[in-house]
């Protein structure tokens, strides 16, 4: 994955770049807020949802200066979900990306408030930028696609039935309806958000959303054979932690080589969703295959 190792590795620097400069300095009464803030969003990480909403702004002949933004949106709000994710009250884990989580480091207080105040600058940047009257529909419709996806309707409500789910006898139809929406809600919204701000069709954006939904589908069943199948350090956080919590997964439904064909049967839908409108696909096809070919 030659080409997608090299776009990852730029935009992944851009991405990071516009979150130092979105996030508050480390200064003022609210320092410590401050600083643990970029402890979660600086502690690692791939930067998938933000690099698949430029890499599909730029399929479509978006400019990256319009999407990269908001992209950074996306990543404030993913790391947010992971704080609160790691708290004792949810899946009370300690490591992350290789280090102690938020609340390990800085309190289960400050983490709970850093993961608040994520959240809400994530919606203040999807709301301002990029700047200028022209891209002011475009802002709104950004800010209710993300507000859709990343809550009850989406990854928060697939949370809470992941959460319900725990030691009971869960179907297929449900574990992919909690899938579906705790992972796949934001990489919907991550693609989607791209082609929006690419000025792309309404069927475009439509198009692309499916692909989200797919590769996010895809993505999570790849995460749950990890976690029965990787090191803690390949996997950067406590493995086997889904098994002993009793959670619904792919891997405790079907097995682990059924779950690896569906995530496999899921890329490669998410591949046949990329819109003829897209100008060069072949970053988003490997990054639809880097969704379920990591650890492997």
């Amino acid at each position: 994955m030659t080409v997608l190792a090299d776009y990852l590795a730029a935009r992944q620097g851009e991405v990071d770049r516009a979150l130092d400069r979105l996030l508050p300095p480390v200064a003022g009464p609210a320092a410590r807020l401050h600083e643990t803030m970029r402890y979660a969003v600086f502690g690692g990480g791939k930067r998938l949802r933000p690099v698949l909403a430029i890499a599909v702004c730029e399929s479509l002949g978006g400019r990256v200066e319009d999407v990269l933004a908001p992209a950074a949106a996306l990543e404030m709000i993913h790391t947010y979900s992971l704080v609160h994710d790691d708290l004792p009250a949810m899946d009370d884990d300690d490591l992350r990306r290789g280090r102690p989580t938020a609340h390990k480091a800085f309190g289960e207080a400050e983490a709970i408030l850093a993961g608040d105040a994520l959240l809400t600058l994530a919606f203040e940047v999807l709301a301002s930028l990029p700047e200028g009257d022209a891209a002011a529909p475009r802002r709104a419709r950004a800010v209710a696609l993300v507000a859709r996806e990343a809550g009850a309707a989406g990854m928060v409500g697939g949370q809470s039935a992941d959460l319900t789910a725990e030691r009971t006898a869960a179907s297929l139809t449900s574990l992919e309806w909690i899938h579906a929406h705790k992972t796949g809600a934001l990489l919907a919204a991550s693609a989607e958000l791209g082609a929006l701000h690419a000025g792309a069709s309404p069927e475009d954006c439509r198009a692309f959303a499916r692909f989200g939904h797919a590769v996010g589908l895809a993505f999570q069943i790849a995460d749950d054979i990890l976690d029965r199948t990787a090191t803690a350090a390949a996997l950067g956080k406590t493995p086997g932690k889904d098994e002993r919590a009793g959670k619904a997964t792919y891997p405790a439904l079907l097995g682990v080589d059924a779950s690896r064909q569906e995530a496999d049967r899921l890329a490669a839908a998410a591949r046949a969703e990329i819109p003829a409108a897209a100008r060069e696909r072949a970053v988003l096809d490997e990054l639809a295959r880097y969704a379920v070919e990591r650890g492997r």
